[in-house]
């Protein structure tokens, strides 16, 4: 496999793999809530919590009213803002990737042409010598 092929695969396995790590620290918060906060009836008021929370949002439609959910609003702002970072940060990567692959693409074309430049300066550049050691 070529490194750029490699390098798009792990760029995009990252985003996968963030993606994921999100959705699970969103369930698990989801499911904390739902247990720890009495305000959360449904588990679908978990969730929606954990992703307001996370999220920093915090619309004020459910909020933490127990110690116990307040402290693990604490832990779910906390991993939140760490794993939708790393979402973020996957998506720019496969952004900038596109951008350095025509970046790399016209820097070879440019070193290409130079080549050629050099050679054809080089074959000049012998011929002139040669006819000047000519007789």
């Amino acid at each position: 496999m070529k490194w750029q092929q490699r390098k798009r695969f792990i760029t995009r396995r990252g985003l996968i793999y963030s993606l994921v790590l999100c959705l699970f620290i969103l369930g698990l918060g989801g499911v904390g809530f739902w247990i720890l906060e009495p305000t959360a009836i449904t588990l679908s008021d978990g969730l929606w919590l954990a992703f307001t929370t996370a999220a920093t949002v915090g619309y004020g439609d459910i909020v933490p009213s127990t110690h116990a959910s307040r402290v693990f609003s604490v832990l779910v702002v906390l991993l939140g803002l760490a794993v939708l970072s790393l979402v973020t940060a996957s998506v720019a990567a496969m952004f900038v990737e596109v951008e350095e692959r025509q970046i790399e693409r016209d820097l070879m074309h440019e070193i290409g042409a130079l080549r050629v430049e050099v050679r054809s300066l080089h074959d000049e550049l012998r011929e002139f010598q040669a006819l000047r050691n000519a007789p």
